[in-house]
């Protein structure tokens, strides 16, 4: 493995199949859980704490991904109980079965506060029917009207859907915590924007990095807003964390992520990351030249066609992009007579 040089390099060409693990460290173990979505899989590790494993992050609560730890704990984890899982960010593809090692294995639950709390409350707010406020947002962000229509009218997705249940009680972790997984010792650096006080864990014995979403090869990470906090700056805590991020980074890191393929090259990759998004900015800009809703916005952003299955995701990602422009005194906006933000460039 030659990770000294600027190039992005993947030492394993081909991830674990199901079932199975890959030792990527002595001690560490990579696995992979599949997502019902195009983004299809997230990967999971196991780190050997000699008695027992740390367990990062969890893939969604179902009873095939119930059946798929069962297989994995019986098989490449030989039958040693989980003493702790530790999440990297609230969403369900790694939350998801974080309760079930709770309430089921008597596993400490290990995050970051907010991740806990959004986490949390998700999980214990069901919804039959969207709320007026998300109506709101969808209506301001410029959802396609067919698109709204139908979406009022059907249930919503709801964390509890694929999410277990969380008993309460967690071990909080932050900005300069360290934390003992798998015979090492790690520094925890919080990033922002894909999730709020997202931990990634950078080893001091060695060249591992656990990054979670933050820090992922040939994708981005969503970067989205969200009813929750209408108008939020996501994308400004992303460049933020990013730009923090990459003076930790070295050639010889090797990042296991939640998705794709382990990787070297971390400090070139922190420079995609970041310039990723002020490329997409610029290309924003010049299309508010005449002044457009967030909906009316994937061209420049994307620059490729957006399906049905990928819009609810590109529709918040533009949200955010056109608020960053707004927030940081780069455009104007009015409210349209259809509910929609119409964002203009300056």
């Amino acid at each position: 493995m030659d990770g000294t040089r600027e190039g992005i390099r993947y030492p394993w060409p081909e991830p674990p199949h199901q079932g199975e693990a890959v030792e990527v460290a002595e001690g560490v173990l990579w696995m992979r859980l599949p997502l019902p979505m195009k983004l299809d899989h997230v990967n999971v590790y196991a780190l050997d704490d000699g008695k027992s494993w740390t367990i990062v992050d969890t893939g969604f609560h179902s009873k095939r991904g119930l059946k798929l730890w069962e297989d994995l704990l019986a098989g490449p984890l030989g039958g040693k109980p989980v003493g702790r899982v530790v999440v990297t960010h609230h969403h369900p593809d790694h939350v998801g079965n974080a309760g079930w090692f709770q309430s089921f294995h008597g596993a400490e639950l290990v995050t970051t506060r907010t991740a806990w709390l959004f986490a949390r409350m998700l999980t214990l707010d069901e919804q039959e029917a969207p709320t007026d406020e998300t109506l709101t947002y969808w209506r301001r962000a410029g959802m396609d009207p067919e698109i709204l229509a139908e979406r009022a009218a059907e249930r919503p997705f709801n964390f509890a859907d694929i999410v277990h249940p969380m008993p309460l009680g967690f071990t909080r972790i932050a900005q300069g915590s360290t934390i003992e997984m798998g015979g090492r010792t790690w520094d925890v650096h919080v990033g922002n924007g894909h999730a709020p006080e997202h931990a990634t864990f950078w080893s001091r014995n060695d060249e591992l990095v656990l990054g979670g979403d933050q820090i992922l090869p040939s994708i981005s990470s969503n970067i989205g807003v969200y009813a929750t906090e209408p108008e939020a700056d996501p994308v400004g805590e992303w460049i933020e964390a990013c730009e923090r991020l990459a003076e930790l980074a070295r050639p010889e890191h090797l990042v296991l992520g939640g998705h794709k393929l382990p990787f070297t090259g971390l400090p070139l990759r922190m420079r995609q990351l970041i310039e990723n998004h002020h490329g997409a900015l610029e290309r924003l800009h010049a299309h508010l030249a005449e002044p457009k809703a967030a909906g009316e916005c994937f061209a420049p952003l994307f620059k490729r066609r957006i399906g049905g299955g990928e819009y609810g995701l590109a529709l918040v990602e533009a949200m955010a992009h056109c608020l960053h422009l707004w927030h940081t005194g780069r455009a104007e906006r009015h409210l349209r007579e259809d509910g929609a933000w119409a964002f203009g460039a300056l």
